[in-house]
């Protein structure tokens, strides 16, 4: 049988196969990849040459003036950068918690009213109450206005991720869960012991879609939070560069029959600016994404069959 498996491996059609396989990866590779360069290099060119010749690969009339509008005031992206990060790591611990012994009671068989609690998750993703009912929740309520704590509860739990984790706790054979209360573990030891450590694939997805939700968001912040200290990094700079568009118009707007006002104006960084932001703010989460990879991997390939 293995020789048959290396004689195929070994085989003219085999290796034909891979160099295929190899070269089609590597084109779609490098087309996901020229968009984020295409970013990179527009961040580092001057505003006059992205209006006129338009985006490329290379910076053109190379210049700094984007990121240094950017970190303006550095000790600000700073505070922002410091509550973003302290959102999404305790938001995604937190989230990662309740969903995960939420998943592991309704897939328990035990559990009489399952089905019922259930349904009432899968009901929420097909019905919800709004904006305006949520913003009175927050705020009339629960008193969240200017408080991290609003930040915090809206993602906290998703039940997209609720049936991503359940679906992988059920695949696990019920014998270990048995053999584990033979032994005498309660349900929280056998959670811990020998649940959670075969969860790893589904942790790790359900980890980075809680961490990107948080490290994403400003619509919460919109919302709930009039307190610059406490802006989260994404509204910060949506924010800023609102505030540059609108002070770009009022120079445009004065500066009619072509004076120096109206020369300012189309050299202030707009689009390279964006680019720089887009660079500044998806940065951390691209450095993110290799240390979760493999997990990735094996999530795909947990329900395969061994041969």
């Amino acid at each position: 049988m293995f020789a048959k498996k290396n004689k195929i491996k070994n085989g003219l059609d085999y290796k034909i196969l891979q160099v295929l396989a190899y070269f089609i990866n590597g084109i779609i590779a490098i087309l996901c990849l020229i968009p984020f360069i295409m970013i990179i290099s527009a961040s580092f060119s001057s505003e006059q040459a992205i209006t006129f010749n338009g985006f490329s690969l290379l910076p053109q009339d190379f210049t700094l003036e984007a990121y240094k509008s950017v970190f303006s005031e550095p000790m600000v992206i700073v505070r922002a950068y410091i509550v973003t990060i302290g959102l999404t790591v305790f938001g995604t611990v937190a989230g990662l918690f309740l969903q995960t012994m939420t998943a592991y009671v309704l897939s328990r068989k035990e559990f009489e009213w399952r089905n019922k609690f259930s349904f009432f998750f899968y009901f929420t993703t097909l019905f919800n109450g709004g904006l305006v009912p949520s913003f009175l929740l927050m705020t009339r309520i629960l008193n969240l206005k200017d408080n991290y704590l609003a930040l915090l509860f809206p993602l906290l739990f998703s039940v997209f991720n609720l049936l991503i984790m359940k679906s992988y706790i059920m695949a696990i054979p019920e014998s270990l869960i048995d053999a584990a209360k033979i032994d005498g573990c309660g349900e929280f030891k056998t959670m811990y012991k020998v649940v959670m450590p075969m969860l790893k694939p589904a942790m790790a997805t359900v980890g980075l879609f809680i961490a990107l939700g948080y490290w994403n968001d400003w619509y919460n912040a919109m919302l709930y939070v009039s307190d610059e200290k406490m802006y989260p990094l994404q509204y910060f700079l949506y924010q800023q560069i609102n505030n540059i568009e609108v002070y770009k118009r009022l120079l445009e707007s004065s500066g009619a029959g072509g004076s120096s006002a109206a020369v300012s104006a189309m050299s202030m960084p707009t689009q390279s600016l964006r680019m720089a932001l887009t660079v500044v703010v998806t940065g951390p989460i691209v450095l993110l994404y290799p240390f979760v990879q493999r997990y990735f991997v094996q999530g795909i390939t947990i329900g395969a069959v061994k041969g």
